[in-house]
């Protein structure tokens, strides 16, 4: 069906006259921008702007996405059930009670919480009620316009690839205003196939969250003080629960930022990557001398922080809070004697490699994974079939995500948040701080150095152009960057990784994706990727040396040679 044509269907077809109202209106481009293509749904679910059409959330494509799920799910066992999860996101509520009157309709038992949750308390769900998918209503830390739909198997991860595909299949089946089974949810209430999930669940989590604690008691003896946003998401009642049950005194909220508000009103990009995230967090911290800033994202499975440094304040990256938290767990537990016959660290392979280097150090096998946090949760449960899962140390990636135990299966922003002001404490103890820390970890394994560079490619021929560019680099065009030969070549598409000086060419036992890994010179690096659930190609540098402003010269470097080069490319057609 052309554009014109699934336009007039939609118009012909709607019942919702917001949408209705918004597609009368529409210019001649932006039907084309909503009807082009259909939402594509992935291991990261859906994801895009809300409005009306194809390429957009609405009620109807989350409705067509939940009926292929549906599908897809009686395929496999009947009866089914599915738990359903939203953050503070405009229309989040909406979304999750049109799935969950879905999963009702097709027969299915739909587990709904009432209020808000992280996402990580919604894979704990799924693990603890025994369900067999679970269904989260998030865009992350998108910009305020966008929504998206996150789908979780029966262990709590979020699916896998094979899955992706085979759910993918089922959605393209079904027609929007045709085959979708729904119900009203108050009725599916009453009669028994929605149900919500209530606080015991999340008793329950708290109860297990105590397994994370290196040394229990310590906040409850401590003095620091903490300053935390949740910008506007999910995570203000469970982070401050848990930091209370641990017994921190001094937490100091950002007022502006504390309650659930989905148009984000303090800051355009809800990002704790990013610094416009802290803004208001830093200005507080300074008035009232905090010794740490935390910050969530909306639906609280990322968190970032920043750190007193001398009159100012620091904002660590993510390998850095990542391997600072490594550290803090292993050396205490090798202090208490307590580490696992074969300690296991999970990361992907465009996270630091410093975090190799310490688990060397402590002896700790290093599992490398795709990026994405689903192949670190799917190694987790490849441990637990193998009844190794008590040897899991630790599981991070460098954009914010991290798991300190095994009983949720994807990032936690809320136990994490435990544990940093936990080490943070445990320092202050011992008279030292995070940085000072971060500075021995860096005097003992090099100046790790990392950049992100991100390039959007918007429009329908963004991902044309996109895969065109990356195409070019995987062909062999540049021999170097900034001077920097390219030692060997790992293309993933390809599973193909090659020696250039020899020619010589071998295996990679990682899935296929699109992703190109440069090992230079002098243990530099740079990999390359299209982003899963954006038009963005992600670009990750890596320079290392003895000494920090070395590593900083070769990072800037490689990414002017490297934006050069793309600017070149693009130039290229």
């Amino acid at each position: 069906m052309n554009i014109e044509q699934n336009y007039k269907k939609w118009l012909d077809s709607l019942k919702d006259s917001d949408l209705l109202n918004q597609m009368v209106f529409m210019t001649e481009p932006e039907i084309y921008e909503a009807f082009y293509k259909e939402l594509e749904f992935g291991t990261g679910g859906l994801r895009g702007i809300m409005g009306a059409g194809t390429n957009c959330m609405n009620i109807y494509t989350v409705n067509k996405a939940t009926q292929g799920l549906c599908n897809f799910l009686k395929s496999q066992k009947e009866p089914f059930s599915v738990a359903i999860a939203f953050d503070s996101r405009i229309n989040s509520e909406l979304f999750a009670r049109c799935a969950a009157s879905v999963v009702a309709a097709n027969g299915g038992m739909a587990h709904i919480f009432q209020e808000l949750m992280p996402t990580p308390i919604l894979s704990y769900g799924v693990r603890s009620l025994g369900c067999d998918a679970g269904i989260v209503i998030t865009a992350s830390h998108n910009p305020a316009e966008y929504n998206g739909y996150k789908v979780y198997g029966s262990d709590g991860c979020q699916i896998t690839l094979q899955a992706a595909d085979l759910i993918q299949r089922y959605i393209q089946e079904v027609d929007v205003f045709n085959d979708v089974r729904t119900e009203p949810f108050e009725k599916a209430f009453i009669e028994g196939s929605i149900s919500y999930i209530y606080h015991d669940l999340l008793a329950e989590y708290f109860e297990q969250a105590k397994q994370c604690s290196v040394n229990p008691g310590i906040l409850a003896e401590s003095d620091i003080k903490v300053t935390y946003t949740p910008l506007n998401g999910t995570g203000n009642k469970p982070v401050r629960e848990i930091l209370a049950k641990a017994g921190l005194r001094n937490l100091i909220i950002v007022p502006e930022q504390e309650n659930p508000d989905g148009l984000f009103p303090t800051c355009q990009s809800p990002n704790p990557e990013e610094h416009c995230a802290f803004e208001l967090a830093m200005g507080l911290a300074e008035r009232t001398d905090a010794d740490l800033l935390i910050a969530t994202d909306p639906d609280c499975d990322r968190v970032g922080i920043a750190v007193k440094s001398g009159n100012a304040y620091v904002l660590l990256t993510g390998n850095e809070t990542g391997c600072l938290l490594l550290n803090y767990i292993l050396s205490q537990k090798k202090k208490k004697n307590s580490l696992p016959e074969n300690p296991v660290l999970i990361k992907t392979i465009v996270t630091s490699r410093m975090a190799n280097m310490i688990a060397i150090e402590y002896g700790v096998r290093v599992i490398d994974t795709l990026t994405g946090f689903k192949f670190i949760g799917e190694q987790i449960g490849l441990l637990e079939q193998a009844h190794e899962e008590d040897g899991y140390i630790f599981g991070f990636e460098e954009s914010y995500g991290y798991l300190p135990e095994t009983f949720v299966r994807d990032k936690d922003a809320v136990l994490t948040s435990l544990l940093i002001c936990e080490m943070t404490a445990f320092y202050k103890k011992n008279n030292s701080t995070l940085i000072e820390e971060l500075n021995k970890l860096y005097e003992k394994h090099g100046y790790w150095k990392h950049k992100l560079l991100t390039f959007t490619f918007e429009g329908s021929n963004g991902l044309k152009r996109m895969k065109v560019i990356i195409d070019r680099f995987r062909n062999g065009t540049f021999g170097d960057f900034a001077d920097l030969k390219i030692t060997k070549s790992c293309d993933y598409l390809s599973s193909i990784t090659t020696i250039r000086a020899t020619h010589e060419t071998g295996g990679l036992f990682l899935p296929k994706s699109d992703v190109l890994v440069f090992s230079l010179e002098d243990n530099c690096e740079i990999v390359l990727r299209p982003s899963g659930t954006e038009p963005k190609l992600k670009c990750y540098l890596t320079a290392t040396s003895d000494n920090e402003d070395t590593s900083a010269k070769m990072l800037d470097a490689l990414e002017t040679d490297f934006s050069s080069k793309l600017k070149l490319l693009e130039g290229c057609g």
